[in-house]
């Protein structure tokens, strides 16, 4: 059985590099898709995908990009539950195991 992902689009806001109890850093980032057609109305509609990143990718990635930054994403879709409010959630993310940075919106010095 397989299970890859890679996506390519633009970080939605800037990522937070947290820290779990056992040291493991991780962050979190959705990155806005394009969809390759157009609706019904004749725009083009944006998926928002989030994924999860950690340890060194999580901090690299941090570290280096922001938002509206274009990077590609290698990885896996998993999902998870967590009981909210006594309902049960579930959410399904991209886990990041390698991010390609590929433009920066960032100015020059």
């Amino acid at each position: 059985m397989l299970n890859n992902t890679v996506i390519v689009g633009r970080i939605v806001r800037d990522l937070e590099l947290h820290e779990t109890e056992n040291g493991n850093k991780v962050a979190q980032m959705t990155l806005a898709v394009p969809r390759s057609f157009k609706n019904m109305d004749g725009s083009y509609d944006t998926d928002y995908i989030p994924c999860v990143l950690w340890k060194g990718v999580a901090e690299n990635t941090a570290e280096y990009c922001k938002k509206g930054d274009l990077v590609g994403i290698k990885g896996r879709i998993q999902t998870r539950s967590y009981e909210q409010e006594d309902e049960l959630k579930y959410v399904t993310e991209v886990v990041a195991e390698k991010v390609t940075f590929l433009s920066s919106t960032r100015k020059a010095d």
